[in-house]
């Protein structure tokens, strides 16, 4: 299945990947790391970074800060306002890179859709449920991609169903684990084909929350068509998963890897190559006589073996030759050809 961005790029499944750098609150809350980080995706090779569009209000309601004050400013430090991002998003077109970010207001639904034009709206996973809201989204006709982490099958059925019904069929899903980082025997990639299966309206991808990089590409093999994974200059340091967050050098290694295991799939169809071809003559096997063979000996069984090269007769031909007669001798462990046989 296709989904279609914003900016007319055209993803589909089991088709060149698209890579989102997630930058969550890994930037510290600094524009200018935050630009750093964005370059450094560049290079690696990402198509896309995200950031996390959200304010300490939009996140937790007052009673929560009420009982937790250190919360707020905790929050307060690390969102960016609304200049900021459009100052992010300036900076992410002059370097031709795409800026996306996961809204958790309709104010900045209509900040993300209007004012930064994005080539579509990420849903969180926490949002799965959020059936008003996700209708919403739809309804500003932006691509959407929406997280299935944390979600039951039907609570997945019921949040496309309420996205198709508002009008808006252009939609991926990303297989998600919401844990950070995921035990490996709880990423359970199969999930991709179960969400390809379940919806074939919708493109499918994967969120990536594993440390390393493996598993990636292994959700390629799989035909995700986005691939998105946390992003950090320094996992050393202290933040909200920024310990499970990938560095540039990794990062770089991730992409490269995501490609080349899209471009090894190939087609279904079967090709053999004029390189495999030539091989033929070196690699295949060819019937030589397993003994001095002599001029009107009528060939037995017991006197044919295969071996390389592949420039005599192939040894589905055996069958052919015995009971034919020599018309000049083989010498032992010689290929037979066609000038030595009768017919």
């Amino acid at each position: 299945m296709e989904f279609k961005l914003n900016s007319g790029m055209v993803l589909s499944d089991f088709g060149k990947p698209y890579i989102v750098a997630e930058l969550n609150t890994s930037h510290m809350g600094k524009i200018d790391t935050a630009k750093e980080m964005i370059s450094t995706a560049k290079e690696a090779g990402c198509d896309c970074v995200k950031f996390q569009s959200w304010s300490a209000e939009t996140l937790y309601s007052k009673s929560y800060y009420e009982q937790n004050p250190i919360a707020k400013r905790f929050f307060d430090k690390l969102s960016f306002s609304e200049e900021a991002l459009m100052e992010l998003v300036n900076y992410c077109k002059s370097i031709e890179i795409g800026f996306a970010s996961t809204p958790y207001s309709r104010r900045e639904v209509d900040f993300l859709v209007n004012k930064c034009e994005v080539p579509y709206i990420k849903i969180a996973s926490m949002d799965l449920t959020n059936l008003p809201f996700l209708e919403y989204i739809a309804k500003s006709g932006t691509p959407m991609v929406l997280s299935t982490g944390m979600g039951e099958m039907d609570e997945i059925v019921k949040a496309v169903r309420t996205i198709h019904k508002a009008g808006n069929q252009n939609v991926c899903l990303l297989h998600c684990t919401s844990i950070y980082p995921p035990e490996i025997s709880t990423i359970r990639l199969k999930n991709i084909l179960g969400l390809r299966e379940r919806f074939p309206d919708c493109a499918i991808g994967y969120s990536d929350h594993s440390i390393g990089i493996e598993i990636a590409s292994a959700a390629v093999a799989l035909g995700a068509c986005m691939v998105e994974k946390h992003f950090t200059l320094d996992n050393s340091k202290i933040g909200i998963d920024n310990q499970m967050a990938t560095e540039p050098r990794e990062m770089a290694q991730l992409v490269r890897n995501c490609h080349n295991v899209q471009l090894a799939l190939g087609s279904e169809d079967r090709i053999v190559f004029s390189a495999e071809i030539e091989q033929r003559h070196n690699m295949r096997r060819s019937i030589v006589a397993t003994r001095d063979l002599f001029a009107g000996d009528s060939i037995k069984p017991e006197d044919l073996d295969v071996k390389r090269p592949g420039t005599g007769f192939s040894p589905e031909k055996m069958a052919d030759l015995i009971g034919n007669t020599l018309l000049r001798d083989v010498g032992a462990d010689t290929l037979i050809t066609d000038a030595d046989v009768e017919n």
